[in-house]
């Protein structure tokens, strides 16, 4: 029986920390550690971890907060070193049913592949679909794009089958693949980490990433993130998104390599500065219009 590396990342989690726990020592999966990462949380993170009497719990507190890629190394690190044959990578702001951990083995035996991760779906909206498979497409900058977002769940993805993208919200990995593949690459402070680690893993091509439908997943899409902010009942993309989702594509661009890539990297700055003309989830002012661009160019002079 693979012992399993359960590896989850905190920043003032909180407010969705007990259901996620929850479901973790619900599994019926039992071998198993859960190694929390956190990030310097300011708010009860560090009372509701503490409070845990299970000996399958390892908390690492940092001292300040080292951003997703650097934590989920951590994790993954000191989840080898324990001797755990694979690692579940997840967020903590989702819960899930008992059977998770066992029907994700379940595939990987059936396509006897390194990674498999689960059908997502909301969990405000539980009848509708967040993830249900992805693909790398050079038309959108190797950008994948979750197939069946906001579609009610009909079945219509009831397969499983190959894909190459799945974001790390909840994803079983293989010891091997990081000894292959590497670790993920600690210059993504957030967002683009896994995209990067699995482009590695579709390039590489010795290992298989499969989509497992017959879950039972729901995220609390957007509840730990600094994505968005709200101004005067507007909606719009925080700075911190901004600089990080724009700098880290091109970076990953720059990674990715090709004369191809190379045009779609000239291509993003028209295309960010043509959001901040005509997008009404960008603010329209000057001190936006420089973060955009400045964000551009960090990514353009990121060294790999």
């Amino acid at each position: 029986m693979d012992k399993i590396g359960i590896v989850t990342i905190t920043y003032n989690s909180a407010n969705v920390l007990t259901g996620f726990l929850e479901s973790v020592f619900s599994q019926t999966y039992k071998n198993f550690i859960l190694y929390v990462i956190d990030n310097s949380s300011k708010d009860d993170t560090k009372k509701i971890l503490n409070s845990i009497k299970d000996s399958r719990l390892k908390i690492i507190f940092n001292k300040k907060n080292l951003g997703v890629a650097k934590a989920n190394n951590i994790g993954v690190k000191k989840a080898i070193n324990d001797n755990c044959n694979q690692m579940l990578i997840i967020n903590n702001d989702v819960e899930f049913e008992t059977n998770l951990i066992n029907n994700l083995l379940a595939t990987q035996s059936k396509f006897d592949c390194s990674l498999v991760a689960p059908k997502m779906k909301y969990f405000y909206d539980k009848n509708k679909i967040w993830y249900a498979g992805s693909w790398f497409n050079s038309i959108n900058g190797f950008l994948p794009v979750h197939r069946g977002m906001n579609q009610i769940d009909s079945k219509q993805y009831d397969k499983d089958e190959l894909i190459h993208y799945a974001p790390t919200c909840c994803l079983l990995i293989k010891k091997i693949v990081f000894e292959d593949i590497g670790y993920m690459d600690e210059k993504y402070f957030v967002y683009f980490d896994d995209v990067d680690f699995l482009y590695r893993v579709y390039k590489q091509k010795n290992h298989k990433l499969y989509y497992c439908y017959d879950v039972d997943f729901f995220h609390k899409v957007g509840s730990l993130t600094s994505s968005i902010v709200e101004i005067k009942e507007n909606i719009y993309r925080s700075d911190f998104f901004i600089k990080q989702n724009f700098r880290n594509h091109v970076y990953f661009l720059k990674k990715v390599g090709g004369v191809y890539s190379i045009c779609f990297i000239f291509l993003l700055f028209f295309k960010f500065n043509l959001r901040f003309v005509f997008s009404s989830r960008i603010r329209k002012n000057f001190s936006t219009f420089v973060l955009i661009n400045k964000s551009y160019f960090s990514g353009l002079f990121m060294k790999k």
